[in-house]
C-alpha cells in the first residue's frame, strides 16, 4: 500500500462543497512558471505539465519513492495544482481574459526530497530523455491562512464557487488577500481528458486574512 497525500490530508485535497476556512502549512513543489490561455495548443500551460511529471516520476522511481512516511514505503505522486493571477487583479481570477493569466504549475514534494534530491532528478532527467528542464524549480510556498471549497463541474463555472467562498470569509471576519506573493490556488483531482466536464473536481483556495 502506498501513502497517499489526498487520503492522508484529507483537509487540504478533499474538502466539501461548502466553504470552509483552513490554515495551510509551509509545503514544497516542484514548479514551472509560465503565461497565456491554457487551453490554446503547445501553451506554455500544457508544455510545463509533462515538465513536472517528468521530475515528479524521476524522483518516485529512484531509492527516494521506497522512504519510509508513516510506515508506508511508496507514495502516490500528489495530484496537479495550480497558482494563477493576473496582473492588477485582487479578486481572483477573470475567465473572460485567459491571454493574460500568469501561472506557476506545481506538484506537491514529498517532506523528505531535499534541495540536492531535486537537482539531482533534474540532471538525471535532463540525461535519459534528453530534454531541457531549465524551467523547473524546487518551489516553498507558505499559503497560509485561506478559504477553500470543492468545486465541481467546469473551469469556466468556478467564478460561482468563488462567490459563494467570499461570501463565507466575509460572513467569518475576514477579506481577501490576494498580493504578489499569495494567490488563487487550484488542485485538481480530475482528469479532464477522462471525466466528464460537469463532473470535474477542483479545490479553489484563497488567502484570506482577518479584517483590520
Amino acid at each position: 500500500m502506498a501513502f497517499d497525500y489526498k487520503k492522508e490530508y484529507k483537509e487540504f485535497y478533499m474538502p466539501k462543497n461548502k466553504p470552509n476556512i483552513v490554515e495551510i502549512p509551509k509545503m514544497n513543489y516542484i514548479a514551472v512558471r509560465g503565461k497565456g490561455n491554457p487551453n490554446e495548443e503547445n501553451s506554455e500551460y500544457k508544455n510545463s505539465i509533462g515538465l513536472l511529471y517528468a521530475i515528479a516520476f524521476t524522483i518516485k522511481m529512484s531509492y527516494k519513492g521506497t522512504y519510509k512516511i508513516n510506515g508506508y514505503f511508496q507514495y502516490v505522486v500528489p495530484p496537479l495544482e495550480g497558482l494563477w493571477w493576473q496582473e492588477g487583479n485582487k479578486n481572483g481570477i477573470d475567465y473572460t481574459s485567459k491571454d493574460k493569466f500568469n501561472f506557476i504549475s506545481i506538484i506537491r514534494l514529498p517532506d523528505f526530497v531535499t534541495k540536492e534530491d531535486f537537482k539531482w532528478a533534474i540532471q538525471e532527467a535532463t540525461s535519459k530523455k534528453k530534454q531541457d528542464f531549465s524551467k523547473v524549480e524546487f518551489l516553498t510556498y507558505n499559503e497560509g491562512i485561506c478559504v477553500q471549497c470543492m468545486h465541481i463541474g467546469s473551469y469556466d463555472d468556478e467564478p460561482t464557487t468563488m462567490n459563494l467562498m467570499h461570501e463565507y470569509m466575509t460572513q467569518n471576519g475576514y477579506e481577501l488577500d490576494i498580493t504578489n506573493t499569495r494567490f488563487h490556488h487550484e488542485i485538481y483531482l480530475s482528469d479532464p481528458r477522462r471525466c466528464e466536464i460537469n463532473k470535474l473536481k477542483t479545490v479553489i483556495r484563497h488567502p484570506i486574512r482577518k479584517k483590520k
